[in-house]
């Protein structure tokens, strides 16, 4: 288990003292794949540096299995970022070495011999489905061929906890997909806790169990990715799960209701729901904003649906999409579709 208590970050600068992170409090369960989402400059990456050390603190602490990461000596925190292993954007693999070679660099700096770590490179060649690229360089390699190297070179110390640095954001949406596919299936094979720092909320949906939200260095919001995707409460959650929503979105018209339909993981059908349910329910809705897309075997996203201002006409509706499993209905606030009219959407 990971816990951080009161975390903050600050680095000094020429003309001020800009705070990175303020007072992060979040715990992150042994086996979980955990997301940490937010905009650029949200915190995200230093938050994650943090957890191994790579930037120390400012205040507050980082408990790893019950051991404060702060106060190791340096060879007890060497020994401790082999457990704790990161991949990243753009792969960092060295150049000059073929793959097994790659896989095989960390395993030299811990002084495993060399029999050894040859055979435990092979197996993870095998765990990431390239083992006829043993001999091959990165520069031969694709994308999402030398992000899989990474991973294997990440796993080879036997890691606790896989931290992923925007690993997927480099790669096109159908790899991307693939190395989710591949952290998702490792997590469950070698049991690694994984954390996931992306600003794609897509990549949170496919494969995190939680997902907490920065916003300017704090935690907006926490939460299983169900609850938070299908209710965001915070600012900074909304203009994740819903991105273009806020300015695609016309107003309701008068005598109108509006309800948000949050897709997370329903079931494909071959007809489409809004028109289902007006030839089963006559009840005809008017799509004010839709965004959706299919993972796998599952339709996720959100859409905005105007109704007549009628109690039974909207409870009719509500009970028929939420019999749908995977659907999340609710009825926007006030509030919220006065702001539209404000910005003459």
């Amino acid at each position: 288990m990971i816990e951080l208590r009161h975390l903050s970050k600050s680095f000094k600068t020429a003309d001020a003292t800009v705070d990175a992170l303020k007072d992060i409090n979040l715990t992150i369960h042994s086996g979980d794949i955990y997301g940490i989402i937010g905009m650029s400059g949200a915190g995200k990456s230093t938050l994650v540096r943090c957890i191994n050390m790579l930037e120390v603190p400012t205040e507050g602490d980082v408990i790893i299995d019950g051991v404060n990461v702060g106060e190791l000596d340096t060879k007890a925190l060497r020994d401790l970022r082999r457990g704790v292993t990161m991949i990243f954007q753009g792969f960092n693999l060295l150049m000059q070495r073929n793959c097994l070679d790659n896989i095989i660099f960390p395993l030299e700096l811990a002084h495993v011999d060399k029999e050894t770590a040859r055979k435990r490179a092979l197996e993870l060649l095998e765990i990431v489905g390239l083992p006829d690229k043993a001999q091959a360089y990165p520069s031969q390699l694709s994308g999402g061929q030398q992000q899989r190297i990474a991973i294997a070179r990440a796993l080879a110390t036997d890691p606790k906890v896989l931290l992923c640095d925007e690993a997927t954001s480099a790669l096109d949406p159908k790899t991307t997909h693939q190395i989710l596919e591949l952290i998702r299936d490792i997590n469950r094979r070698l049991s690694i806790t994984v954390i996931v720092i992306t600003h794609q909320m897509s990549v949170v949906e496919e494969i995190c169990n939680r997902v907490a939200i920065l916003d300017d260095g704090t935690v907006a919001e926490e939460g299983t990715v169900s609850e938070v995707f299908a209710s965001p409460k915070s600012e900074a959650a909304k203009r994740l799960v819903y991105p273009d929503s806020a300015e695609s979105t016309p107003a309701a018209r008068e005598g109108e209701r509006t309800l948000r339909v949050v897709f997370n993981g329903s079931a494909v059908t071959t007809s489409p729901l809004i028109a289902q349910m007006a030839m089963d329910e006559h009840i005809a809705a008017n799509i004010l904003y839709a965004s959706t897309r299919t993972i796998g075997d599952g339709v996720y996203g959100n859409m905005l649906l105007g109704f007549p201002d009628d109690d039974e006409i909207v409870a009719r509706a509500t009970k028929y999409l939420t019999a749908g499993t995977g659907i999340v209905v609710m009825e926007t606030r006030p509030e919220e579709q006065e702001n539209r009219k404000e910005k003459g959407e």
